[in-house]
């Protein structure tokens, strides 16, 4: 689809749930907003799919209820380290629910909200020429913006990089399942987390019963099983309770999704005026911080500072200030879970799990005075 407009007033690169929640605050306002997707429909990301109790605060603040979209409820964690299990009630009741549905359900709603959103458009460069921001986009056209927001998640728009970040060294993979019934009920309201040599991943419910298998490892643990299917088989006959899920399961993918040089740790420092969002801003590392939300979190300041005068940097400054203890606890418990030293202690911190994870709850949230 080409863009049939050359000028806006705002213009958000990305349809995630950072630029959606950019631009539905924005068009709620009365702006002049524009989205650019280049996907033409929701698809499947590699993510956790957690949704924590701010997360679903955020969503429900813009008439998105994820109960709507048959999230599942998470009321506890399981941790396993080989034979080894415990268990914690967490202090929220959380949900999951597919990124492929949340996010068509913000985009639906950036339209109802009076957002041009335009899908299977890419942008190929981006340049700020005076006060005017100037997008080429792949099918040749330009188009001209008074403000830029940028929400391209994972994916760097080309000239315009973060830094690496603190762990900027890991995989990620996705895959989703059908597990057997048995399977399916025990780990209803559950997200089971588990530990193995050289990364660390998640598994639980989203919407249909469907379970959501999602990991992180080091370059060399997959160099060193020789691939993601030795890779999986090798976790799975180290770990008894995902052997136990995984028993007589289907995965509903030939391959899973894979990302890689995760820039773990990365916050936002850019005083060039693009307001960036998402993981643009801030790559908090999986199952240890709570990126679905920082990036609700993120979309919303900033569609607020701007609306209230304020300027990009000053938006950085303020999320920087924010997230930066956040991020410091969640990137160390990630170097550590993925360390030869993490498997030494994790026996231990196992027998301190329930106390322990109260604790990371608490730390790694968004600050109540944020």
């Amino acid at each position: 689809m080409s863009v049939s407009r050359q000028t806006v007033d705002h213009l958000v690169i990305g349809g995630g749930l950072a630029g959606s929640m950019v631009a539905i605050r924005l068009a709620a306002a009365g702006r002049d907003v524009m989205l650019l997707e280049k996907e033409r429909s929701a698809h499947h990301k590699v993510c956790g799919e957690f949704l924590s109790y701010e997360a679903v605060e955020y969503l429900n603040a813009v008439g998105v209820n994820p109960l709507n979209f048959g999230a599942a409820t998470i009321r506890s964690v399981r941790l396993c380290s080989k034979n080894k299990v415990a268990e914690a009630a967490l202090p929220f009741a959380a949900f999951s629910l597919s990124r492929r549905a949340l996010d068509a359900a913000m985009m639906t709603h950036a339209v109802e909200s009076g957002c041009n959103v335009q899908r299977g458009v890419l942008v190929d460069s981006l340049k700020l020429h005076g006060d005017v921001w100037i997008a080429q986009l792949l099918n040749g056209e330009s188009l001209h913006a008074r403000s830029v927001f940028l929400a391209t998640g994972k994916h760097d728009l080309r000239g315009w990089a973060r830094g690496h970040g603190i762990q900027g060294n890991l995989i990620g993979f996705k895959l989703h399942w059908q597990l057997e019934p048995v399977q399916t009920n025990a780990l209803r309201e559950s997200i089971d987390l588990f530990l193995f040599r050289g990364g660390y991943g998640g598994l639980s419910l989203v919407e249909g019963n469907v379970a959501n298998l999602c990991l992180v490892v080091l370059p060399s643990a997959l160099r060193r099983a020789g691939g993601w299917t030795e890779l999986l088989t090798s976790i799975v006959e180290d770990n008894r309770m995902l052997r136990q899920r995984l028993h007589g399961a289907n995965a509903l993918w030939k391959r899973p999704l894979a990302v890689f040089s995760i820039p773990y740790g990365y916050l936002v420092e850019d005083d060039s005026g693009l307001w960036r969002v998402g993981d643009q801003a801030a790559v908090i590392p999986s199952f240890t911080g709570d990126g679905m939300s920082i990036a609700l979190h993120s979309g919303m300041l900033a569609a607020d500072m701007y609306l209230s005068g304020a300027s990009a940097q000053e938006y950085h400054r303020r999320l920087h200030t924010q997230l930066r203890r956040n991020m410091s606890v969640a990137t160390l418990l990630s170097r550590v879970m993925v360390s030869s030293i993490g498997r030494t202690v994790a026996p231990l911190y196992l027998s301190f799990f329930p106390n322990a994870m109260r604790w990371i709850a608490a730390t790694t949230r968004i600050p109540v005075h944020a």
